[in-house]
Parts: structure tokens; sequence; C-alpha cells
């Protein structure tokens, strides 16, 4: 069966190989980076000429607004039409999901970029559409996770819109852009890899066609990921995520674990002050069903104050009282009847684990004592607190029979997934696929710490892999202040380009200052950091035009002579 007809029925498709559909569009813009490679007096024959890839790092609204002037300045200097494939990491992806709401936004990108920019500066989403898409999420989907919860609370503060399209939709309209390739990574596999265990194949990507393992060779059409699979067939089909929800998966780790739990706690503490008038009218229409029922609002005051306990612990503070007032709240509702682990004295929750503990049996014993849409989808926001569940899909490899696939990847039911730079900053790996066959990779770097961290550890992973990738040797010192172009070549492997965004050409003296001011995670950038930071990603392009010029001569020149032996 072709790959697009296992695309049309949704089964899954095990092969190194690209998706017919993609091979279809691949041809079609090569065309368009021949004809832009004549323009830049490049000559060559058309099976000459170069794949080029363009990678952007993770790094939040950094990484999307540097993303968005680095492309601007591409488009300036004539060299956007040269890339061939547009691969991001968490930030990155927020900018990608951005470009291709627009139909052939690479030949309007200034029009597409100011539309960006006043959308970034404007009003935030409001409460009411917010919680109304928390709610779709919620009573859509068999598997509920962080990931919705994020993508709601997290993602929409920075992009200030709720994007309810497709990776599909996109398709249907792409035709004259780079093509997209979104990234995650498998938590599962990456846990494996942390234990010193069989590594297998964490790198997973998502393009308009499929979804999948980009070294395994395993995928499964994108509009079927999440669908529930046995053997290779679906078995019950799932909504097809949308970008909301996908730019949430692709960029969820902004900063570290504690940071995001209290970051979400928070949050939570101020989505439920403005659920108020949705307790008034759950405890009304529960009296108006069950007279004896336990009223709404003091179901709601256990989680708020449940919440405050999460809080305090992570600050460090005194939670007793209102673990007592939990604990005598609940009694009061049960009828004395206690189904907790409650007992008399102070509970100790001075570790995570106490207070995972102590969140599920809250959580246990109010789904026993109250429903209702609101309250039952605001109880299972603090489950998956306790329970620390993102990203979670069902696996369309389970119950599958094929040596070529990991076995672990075979056995779960379902499996979790999550932003890439919990791994590795930079996308590599989904242009690293032979059969994508990339002749340059140009590297925008927005990570926050070491700007060359990204390029080392692929280095030192393709060599474990047996992948080629050209040798990368940066001096230490040089992480503090770094240049503003790097090439690094090797036999048989593709020429890496890598930029880091500040540096001491377009920041002087001042990286660390620049740094400093456009953190990962804080607050959404005003309208005038967001023009200084496209200024400055910018510059690493405008400034360095000749110099890609050469480098894209170089590797058509090299495919050429390739071509002769």
């Amino acid at each position: 069966m072709s790959a697009s007809k296992l695309q049309e029925s949704g089964e899954v498709r095990i092969a190194h190989s690209l998706h017919t559909n993609e091979e279809e569009f691949v041809a079609r813009r090569r065309e368009t980076v021949f004809q832009s490679l004549q323009k830049l007096k490049i000559h060559c024959s058309k099976s000459e000429v170069p794949n080029i890839a363009l990678l952007g790092s993770g790094g939040g609204q950094r990484a999307m607004v540097g993303l968005l002037g680095s492309l601007v300045q591409l488009d300036k200097a004539g060299l956007l039409d040269c890339i061939l494939y547009l691969s991001g990491v968490s930030g990155s992806t927020w900018c990608m999901a951005s470009l291709y709401q627009e139909p052939n936004w690479s030949t309007k990108l200034e029009t597409v970029k100011d539309q960006i920019i006043k959308r970034l500066t404007g009003p935030k989403v409001s409460w009411g559409d917010a919680f109304a898409k928390l709610k779709k999420y919620y009573y859509e989907k068999e598997i509920f996770s962080l990931t919705d919860v994020w993508a709601v609370m997290a993602v929409t503060e920075y992009v200030k819109e709720i994007d309810k399209f497709t990776l599909t939709d996109q398709w249907n309209q792409l035709s004259k852009d780079p093509f997209p390739i979104y990234t995650a990574i498998d938590k599962h596999c990456k846990e494996e890899k942390e234990k010193g265990g069989d590594t297998e194949d964490p790198w997973f990507e998502i393009s308009p066609h499929e979804a999948g393992y980009s070294l395994t060779g395993a995928f499964v059409g994108t509009s079927s990921f999440g669908s529930q699979f046995h053997n290779g067939s679906k078995k019950k089909p799932q909504p097809e995520t949308d970008m909301l929800y996908l730019q949430a998966l692709c960029g969820s780790a902004l900063a570290d674990r504690d940071e995001i739990f209290k970051f979400l706690w928070e949050k939570i503490k101020d989505f439920f002050k403005d659920l108020t008038p949705l307790i008034e009218s759950d405890t009304f229409e529960e009296m108006r069903k069950d007279p004896k029922a336990p009223p709404a609002y003091k179901c709601y005051q256990v989680l708020t104050d449940l919440v405050d306990v999460n809080l305090a612990v992570l600050n460090g503070k005194d939670y007793f009282a209102l673990e007592q007032s939990i604990r005598k709240t609940l009694k009061e509702l049960s009828g004395s009847k206690s189904h907790l682990i409650f007992q008399a004295g102070k509970t100790n929750l001075a570790t995570k684990f106490d207070v995972k503990k102590f969140t599920e049996g809250v959580c246990k014993d109010l789904s026993r004592l109250f429903s209702s849409e609101s309250f039952d989808l605001v109880l299972s926001i603090c489950i998956c607190m306790a329970q620390w569940i993102w990203g979670r899909h069902y696996n369309f490899l389970h119950k599958m029979t094929d040596e070529t696939v990991p076995s672990t990847l075979l056995k779960s039911e379902k499996r979790d997934y999550e932003d890439a730079g919990l791994l590795l900053n930079s996308p590599y790996f989904s242009v690293l696929r032979e059969e994508r066959d990339i002749d340059l990779i140009i590297s925008l770097d927005f990570s926050g710490g070491d700007p060359f961290k990204t390029v080392k550890e692929t280095h030192k992973l393709c060599e474990e892999l047996n992948i080629p990738f050209p040798e990368v040797n940066v001096p230490s010192e040089k992480a503090k202040k770094p240049k503003d172009f790097y090439v690094f070549k090797g036999k048989n492997a593709p020429t890496v380009i890598h930029i880091p965004l500040f540096n001491v050409v377009n920041c002087g003296d001042n990286i660390e200052a620049w740094r400093s001011n456009y953190g990962t995670f804080q607050g959404s950038y005003s309208a005038e950091m967001i023009t200084d930071l496209m200024d400055v990603a910018g510059k690493n392009i405008s400034n360095n035009r000749e110099k890609l010029l050469e480098q894209i001569q170089a590797v058509t020149e090299q495919k050429r002579q390739l071509m002769t032996i």
C-alpha cells in the first residue's frame, strides 16, 4: 500500500522513506529553489540543487520573535526561497504556527510579519474563551493532560490567540513555502536513555502528513495521531490535534520543573477566582436536583485550599491550617465517613511524593461527593498536576509486530510526548533523516544558555548513532562571547552553519544584558522589545548575506562534483 493510501486509511507506515505527498512537495519546492539560485547567480542543473534546511531552536517567545526576525531578513536578502525545510523546537514552533496560518506566507512576509506583531502586542485571550477551549479539550478527548492546560493557560499568554486550525488544514493551503516540521520527544524513551538503557529513538516529528519517530521510521497519518490503534489498525478515532495544542506539545519546557509546577498552580488559583459565577450556578442546580447534596461552593473551597497547600509547600510556608480546613470540610461533606489518608495530627507534606499522595486523596474523595461539568474539569486538572501527566496519547504502534521497531515502542498502549528542548534544544534529527538528503543546515540558535550546546551535543549523539555530522570545535571561552557566524564541515556530512542569537557583532559587550532582558520564562514582550529583538536577530542574517551565499555556492559545487563521480 502506498504511503498516501496509508495516510488516508489511518494506518501505520513503517519505512525509511518519505511520505508520497512530501516527496511530491519537495520536487515542486526544489523547482522554486532552483529559480532562486539562478537569480542569485548560483548556476547549477536541477539535479544539482542543494537541499537546505533552516532550524529554529527553542527559547520561548525569544525564539518565536527571533525566528520571525531572521526569516524577514532572509526574505530581504533573497535567500528565503533557497530553503527547502523549516524545522523548529519549542518557541520556534510558535512562530511557524503563526506563519503557516497564512497561505503562501513566504511570498508576502512583510505583511504577515506586521499581522503577527500586531497580535503579539494586542489583548490577551479572554477568560471566557480560554475556559471554553479548556472544556472542549476535556470533553472531546479521551486523554486529558497538562499539555491541554498549558496550551490554554500558558501558550495563549504569549501567542495571544486560540489557533483552532490543524496541520491538515495547513497542508490544504501549502504550496509556495518551505516544508514545515514540528518536533517533540518521547518522554519514556528519554527516561530510558537517562537511565543508561537502550536509547531507542526519542526523536518525534509532526509534519502536515505524518507524525512519528524520525530515526526509527515509524509514522502515522497526522490526522490520526492520538487515535487508538491496535496492530497497525485504527480502533477508535480521536479529534485531530489543533495548532494551539501542538504549540503546547512542542513548547512546554520554558523553565525547570519546579518553576513550571509553581507557575501552573498559581495559574490554576487565578483560574478558580474567575469560576465564582459557575460555582453559584452549580450550587443552585445541585440543590434543585438534590437538597441534601453537598454544597458546590464547599467542594470548590476544598480545591482552592488544595491549590494553596501545594503552593505553600513549594514556597516553604506553613500549610497546617489549610490542611486542617480541608480535613474538616471533607469530613462534614462525607458525613464523617472519611475515605482519605487523613489521620489525627500534623501530616508531613514536605516532600513532593507526600504532596502528590495528599492531592490525589483529596481529589478521589471529592469525585465521590460532587460532580458538574466545570467541577469535573478543575478536579481533573488537579489530578494531572499531582500525577504530572504531559502530552499523553494513544500509541499508534501498540501491539504491532515489526522487528525494525524497538520492542518497548510496541508494548505500551499510551505514550507521553514533550518539548524536545528537554533533550536537545534544536531539531537536528528531523533533518538528519537519510531520506531527506540534506546538504546544508542553517542553525539559528535562540537558546538561553551555552549557544554551542545544541551543535556540540548533536555531534556527540551522531557519533553514537553513526549518523554523518561534521566535527564541532569551538573553544569553551567562546560561549560567553560568540561571533555571529560559524561553519562546520565534514566528509560525507552536511555542512552546518551555526548562528547564535546574541553575539559580539550585534550586541557588542552587552551580550549578558540582552540575555537577561529576554528571558525564556517571563511575561510577554512589549512592542518595543519585539522590535529590538527582531532587529538584533535580523542583523545575524543581513551582516552575513555574502557568507551565506558563499556556503550555498560551496554545497552546490560539492553536489555537482559528487554527481560526476
